[in-house]
Order: C-alpha cells, then sequence, then structure tokens
C-alpha cells in the first residue's frame, strides 16, 4: 500500500466495547496499516439484544473512538449484522480479531465474508491478545461505578432499548450474585441470555427469615435486605411493596428507595391483612377503593426527588375474580394518577385472561409498561409474553422453591444414613463454594 495515495483504502472495524484496553488497540493499530477507519460503533439497542446494557451510551462511546488516531469516521452499526453499513461503504477491508472465529459471532463473521466477497473486499484478522478478559474488565468496573443513581436509572434505560426484560427473584447475596453471573449462550450460539434485573420478593424475603408473608417483615429489615444484595451486586433491582403500606408512610419509603438505588417499587390494590394472591379466591381478597389506591400513587409520585424511579400499580382484580373489565378500569385511575406502569396478575393456568387482558389494554395504552408474573401460567415463553406487550416478566420465587426441596433431601439423607458421603454427589464441592464468591478486588 501507498500511504501517499490521495485516496487511501477504507478499512471497517466494528467495536461495542466502552472499556478500551490493549486488544482493541492492537486491531485499530493494525487497521492504520491499510488504510483510514471508518468505526461501525453498535447502538445501545444492539449490545443490550445480545449482552448486557453498555456501560456508557453511544454518544460517550462515539466521542472514545472519534478521538482515535487513524479514524475518520464513526457511523452508528444498529444491529449485530454489518450488512446494511458494508453495502453502503463499500470498504476495501474489514479487521477484526480472530477470536470470532467460532461461538456467538461465526455466523456474523461468514456473513461479513460474503457481503465483502460482493465487490472484492478482504477480511483481516489479528490474533487475540491473551492476557485480557473484556468480560471481567467490564465486570469490575460494573461493581465500582454501580453508584445509586446510575443503579437507579438503570431499568428506565432497559426498558427502551430490550422488547422485554427478564427478572429473576434474589432474596439475599448469594442468590443475588446467581442473578448477577447465571448466562448461557442460546441453542444457536449467537446470543448470550442472561437476567436483565433482579426482583426482591416480599414472599420470598419473608420465607428466607422464616416469616409468613403477611407484611410482617418491616422496611428495615427488608432494607438490610436490599443492601446485602446491592454490596455484591451491580443490577437493577424491583422491590415487591406489597400494599405500600400507609399513604403517609409510603411517600417516605419512596424517597428511602430512591436514595438506596432501586429502580422501582410494585405496589397491589389491596387492603387487610395481606393474602398471597396465589391462593386466589380460596381466601379472602380485599380490592382496596381505586381512587384511595390511586392517591397512594400520586402521593408516592409526588414524594420523588427523580425521574428515574418507577412506581407500578399491581392490579389484583383476576386474583379477587373481578374479572378483566375491572382490571381495565383499575389500570386507567392508576395511570392518570401517575403510574409508571402496571402489573397484571393472575393464577389462572391457561393464561386466557391474561391474553385477554394484554389485548385490550395494549389497544389503549400501548406505550404504558406493562410486567407479567407467570408463575401460574408458565406454560407462556418470554418470546409469546411479550408479542402480547409484555414488557418485564419477573421469575418471582423459583430459586427459593428450587432450594428449599434441595436443602430438605440433603437433610433428611443425612439423617437416613447416619452420615454426610450419600449428600456429596447432589452438593458443591467445598473447593467451588470458596471459590465463586467474588473476592471484590
Amino acid at each position: 500500500m501507498n500511504s501517499t495515495d490521495e485516496q487511501r483504502p477504507t478499512v471497517y472495524i466494528a467495536m461495542s466495547a466502552d472499556v478500551i484496553h490493549a486488544g482493541h488497540m492492537n486491531v485499530v493499530e493494525a487497521g492504520r496499516q491499510y488504510g483510514d477507519i471508518v468505526i461501525g460503533l453498535l447502538s445501545d439497542e444492539a449490545i443490550a439484544s445480545y449482552k448486557r446494557m453498555p456501560l456508557l451510551s453511544y454518544d460517550e462511546r462515539e466521542k472514545i473512538f472519534t478521538n482515535l488516531k487513524g479514524v475518520v469516521k464513526v457511523v452508528r452499526q444498529n444491529t449485530l449484522d454489518y450488512t446494511q453499513n458494508l453495502e453502503e461503504l463499500r470498504p476495501n477491508y474489514v479487521v477484526h480479531g480472530d477470536d470470532w472465529r467460532s461461538g456467538i459471532q461465526s455466523e456474523v463473521r461468514e456473513k461479513v465474508i460474503e457481503t465483502l466477497d460482493q465487490w472484492g473486499g478482504t477480511l483481516i484478522e489479528i490474533p487475540y491478545t491473551s492476557g485480557i478478559s473484556c468480560t471481567n474488565l467490564e465486570k469490575k468496573l460494573r461493581m465500582t461505578t454501580s453508584t445509586p443513581d446510575k443503579r437507579r436509572a438503570a431499568l428506565r434505560e432497559l426498558l427502551k432499548l430490550k422488547k422485554s426484560i427478564r427478572v429473576m427473584e434474589a432474596s439475599n447475596g448469594l442468590t443475588g450474585i446467581l442473578v448477577e453471573e447465571t448466562s448461557i449462550e442460546d441453542a444457536g450460539g449467537q446470543q448470550v441470555k442472561e437476567f436483565d434485573a433482579m426482583w426482591i420478593s416480599s414472599l420470598c424475603d419473608s420465607s428466607w427469615k422464616g416469616k409468613p408473608d403477611i407484611e410482617l417483615v418491616d422496611l428495615t429489615s427488608r432494607i438490610n435486605t436490599i443492601n446485602e444484595i446491592m454490596e455484591v451486586t451491580s443490577k437493577p433491582i424491583i422491590l415487591d411493596g406489597d400494599t405500600g403500606g400507609k399513604v403517609e408512610h409510603f411517600v417516605f419509603n419512596v424517597r428511602t428507595l430512591e436514595r438506596l438505588g432501586v429502580s422501582a417499587i410494585i405496589v397491589e390494590d389491596k387492603r387487610g391483612l395481606k393474602q398471597n394472591s396465589l391462593f386466589g379466591t380460596d381466601v379472602e381478597q380485599t380490592l382496596e377503593d381505586p381512587q384511595e389506591f390511586a392517591h397512594k400513587i400520586r402521593s408516592g409520585k409526588q414524594a420523588q426527588v427523580t425521574r428515574d424511579f418507577m412506581i407500578f400499580a399491581r392490579l389484583e382484580s383476576l386474583i379477587a375474580g373481578q374479572g378483566v373489565d375491572d382490571a381495565l378500569m383499575r389500570a386507567e385511575v392508576y395511570i392518570d394518577a401517575g403510574a409508571d406502569g402496571i402489573m397484571i396478575h393472575s393464577k389462572h393456568k391457561d393464561g386466557e385472561e391474561i391474553k385477554e387482558f394484554m389485548n385490550r389494554f395494549n389497544a389503549k395504552y400501548p406505550t404504558v409498561p406493562v410486567i407479567v408474573v407467570p408463575t401460574s401460567y408458565n406454560h407462556m415463553t418470554e418470546d409469546e409474553l411479550a408479542d402480547l406487550g409484555a414488557n418485564i416478566v419477573i421469575y418471582a420465587n423459583h430459586l427459593l422453591r428450587t432450594a428449599y426441596p434441595a436443602m430438605q433431601t440433603a437433610a433428611k439423607k443425612i439423617l437416613e444414613c447416619g452420615r454426610s458421603l450419600e449428600v456429596d454427589e447432589m452438593a458443591m464441592p467445598i473447593k467451588e463454594v470458596l471459590t465463586f464468591i467474588p473476592a471484590g478486588d
């Protein structure tokens, strides 16, 4: 290549990282040897579609890459697929590390080669820089930058970026780490799936403390649980607020949760001694007067200091046997009062009343976030619920419900055998227990 040519070749490099390390710089440095670099910067939506929401916004990342030596332009890449940008720019080269030959990006690589062949472009692959893990760097950075302000705002940002948010119950530091760290590659190896946020359930929090689920565990105790989880995680938190208590107390609780960095609270429109909703009409479920409940929501919203914190109104009409019409009436009242979204709950296993509610609700409120908790109608997939208009899907109690039987089985086996040898096959080695908890360095 002749560096004195007026028109240097164009080199396309796609980037998603907001933690720039030596490996990225090696790719950029290699690209400079071939021509002028155009960075295809993945949008926030594209990144969130296959892994966690980026640490920095698109605009912040754009400023970083615009100022790298050799970069003449930064363009937005709205999908993992390079095709649209490549066909518009028709670069002479695409430069990438050789770590995408297998795994999640292998199909993207094949599509790049196929597209470049249309005009004789060339893929240049740079040896992967060993000893550097972008995932580990990001993980450490997330923990050190997970301030209350950043964490509180994360749920609203996720709602903008993703069609549906996947949320799992967390009730203590250990389950918080599980929700934070657990991920898989999907069947096609093209997407990393993980949980987007954490649900701190009143039922689970009470159960882990050995207390009944009747709003017996006070807010001070629940704040201890929140702090325990926040110390070892970085994902946004949604709190199960039961009925929200007295209005006069609720406004102070909203400010407390907001200050801690909780993203949202869900409060249900029932009154009297709490009865778990999954009992349905087998127990007395007394609904609150909708105007009274609307007053609670309005007071909570007025008490907020920031715009980030969210209050969701949980509709118990279907649980109390009052039907979809009553639920829709209440939803309208609560949204008018300022609720940021609604949660619709049902114990019917066929999911039909959920489908009816969602279809009718979204026809009137297509932009209002909706939360579903498919504990009973668990045959419905996340994709099916998202297609109905569900923005947040909560797995509300599954870590508790799977942990208790396993612990009970282990305890019985030790009693039966008079020793613990027979439990070894179902137990994690103690060395793994000592190493899977992050060191925090």
